[in-house]
């Protein structure tokens, strides 16, 4: 029942928030755009090119907009999210243009508002007034899209599936170590934050591994083990699948509930607000 209510006050709060947004944009019209794909994809180099080239008039010939000549001008603008990290646009651009070297690639979730002056495309339309549309774009990592599925599986449906994957064969042999210490640990065990955190970091190191790795690319969640942004040792992501169990209630203070716990916690905490704030 507690489940079932998270749940509904979520897509409430997800529909109040949609609203506002529509009818706030009915008097200020903006679109926000995300940009995401796995590390090493290009988002970064891909926004900091298309910014540049709309504020200073580069050449985008298939944006029929910009080559038909109806973009008066594109400019920056203070973005409407306070708690988010701002693009580093500049930066970027200056590694791009005078260092010739290629920016930092996207760790963490981060946003740039574009205002762009347009005539409209329909002559009537045009007599009255030009068009003002603020685009934000968003980057954040691929990975972290990894991470939605999980808020339909339980932590021994999590675990049955990491296991699974570890052994096929691209991945059985980068898995092996954390596969190993996984088979000598016992789930029905006190709780023990040392043998958490030596699951957790074996598991986060097999996923690392699969990354690198051309033939195992790793699209095994949680993505934040892969990038962790600002969670970065926090004890949201000392948790690790654990084999041997079922969805039976773990005994009170074992290993078992206290995984079950923090996976619990990691979806309520990390992977719904993202969703709510960033996806819907």
């Amino acid at each position: 029942m507690a489940s079932s209510l998270t749940t509904f006050t979520d897509e409430a709060r997800i529909a109040l928030d949609t609203l506002s947004g529509r009818a706030t944009g009915l008097f200020s019209p903006s679109l926000r755009l995300g940009v995401t794909g796995l590390s090493r994809a290009g988002k970064t180099v891909f926004i900091s090119a298309l910014v540049h080239n709309l504020i200073h008039g580069g050449r985008l010939p298939l944006f029929e907009a910009q080559k038909s000549g109806r973009i008066a001008r594109a400019f920056l603008e203070q973005q409407p999210d306070d708690a988010v990290p701002r693009f580093q646009y500049e930066d970027h651009i200056a590694a791009l243009v005078n260092d010739r070297v290629w920016p930092d690639s996207t760790r963490a979730i981060s946003e740039l508002r574009l205002t762009i002056e347009y005539e409209s495309a329909s002559g009537w339309s045009r007599m009255f007034s030009s068009g003002r549309l603020s685009v934000d774009i968003v980057d954040y990592p691929g990975e972290w899209l990894l991470d939605l599925p999980l808020l339909g599986k339980s932590f021994a449906d999590f675990s049955h599936e990491a296991f699974e994957m570890a052994v096929l064969p691209v991945r059985e042999d980068l898995s092996q170590a954390w596969r190993a210490l996984s088979a000598g640990i016992d789930p029905n065990a006190d709780a023990d934050e040392m043998t958490a955190r030596r699951l957790a970091e074996s598991f986060a190191a097999y996923l690392k591994a699969c990354k690198l790795d051309e033939r195992a690319l790793s699209t095994l969640p949680p993505g934040r083990f892969l990038m962790p942004g600002d969670l970065e040792g926090s004890p949201a992501l000392t948790f690790a699948p654990l084999a041997g169990i079922d969805d039976k209630r773990p005994r009170a203070g074992s290993l078992h509930a206290m995984m079950d716990r923090r996976y619990e916690a990691y979806k309520t905490h990390v992977v719904k607000p993202f969703f709510r704030e960033h996806i819907t």
